[in-house]
């Protein structure tokens, strides 16, 4: 089930996963680095922010009890491979329920992996920001569908340079595609970047949150208007005492 999913990357979960469509350009490698893909036995992709050489950062909602999640590895001839999870630990204030009904939770949870990643992997800093104020410009990437219904179109790291809209707080973020508004189709997540790294650019990435959700224009259904981010800054005590357990250690925090 999985090798499948991986080689097609044409199976999704039920729940509303998300990736970056609009026409979103590759991301750059110093953004790529930072970027992992995650799939599940259930037929689900996500995407994942590397924190620590063996530990990921992802939205809870991708990694739902009762199926089995592995990460992905690409050989230099772009050959998938499937790599072992050990551990998985979602934040104990999450609420499916409450997910499901588009409410505010904590989608964050931490992938132990089973061994440590390649070089050609970095951790991305997770330095204390100022607050978020609309306006910021933030930098989403992710390995989701760069077309909507075109599971073919996914599994590479693109990117979007988005502004911060409404009125930001600690529980959800809201980012649209500056040039179209969120009235017309514009870049944004969609399906298979859930979990996706939300940067700010502070002279370098800074992760400022991770996707859980979008909407298409006009706050309908589908991708390319709005992209909800969890924020991390409630969260980061928990981050750091849940590595701490995993016996990990998260150098840029």
């Amino acid at each position: 089930m999985l090798r499948s999913l991986i080689i097609g990357f044409a199976c999704f979960a039920a729940l509303p996963v998300h990736a970056m469509v609009g026409g979103a350009p590759l991301a750059r490698p110093e953004i790529a680095r930072h970027v992992i893909l995650i799939v599940g036995s259930r037929g689900n992709s996500c995407t994942g922010v590397v924190v620590a050489t063996d530990l990921v950062l992802t939205a809870a909602h991708c990694v739902l009890p009762g199926a089995e999640y592995k990460w992905v590895d690409f050989a230099t001839d772009g050959a998938p491979i499937l790599q072992d999870v050990v551990a998985i630990e979602r934040h104990p204030d999450f609420s499916l329920a409450s997910f499901r009904n588009s409410r505010a939770t904590a989608d964050v949870a931490l992938l132990k992996l089973a061994s440590k990643l390649p070089p050609k992997f970095a951790p991305a800093a997770l330095e204390k920001l100022a607050a978020p104020k609309a306006g910021d410009r933030v930098v989403v990437a992710g390995y989701g569908v760069a077309i909507r219904g075109d599971g073919k179109s996914g599994g590479k790291v693109r990117s979007a340079l988005l502004v911060i809209t409404g009125r930001p707080g600690t529980l959800q973020v809201r980012l649209m595609d500056p040039a179209a508004a969120n009235r017309r189709a514009g870049l944004g997540a969609c399906t298979g970047d859930s979990g996706a790294p939300a940067f700010a650019i502070n002279g370098k990435p800074v992760v400022l949150g991770l996707v859980s959700w979008s909407t298409a224009a006009n706050n309908e259904a589908g991708c390319g208007g709005l992209t909800g981010v969890t924020p991390l800054e409630r969260y980061r005590s928990w981050i750091s005492d849940t590595a701490v357990r995993l016996r990990s250690r998260i150098p840029n925090m």
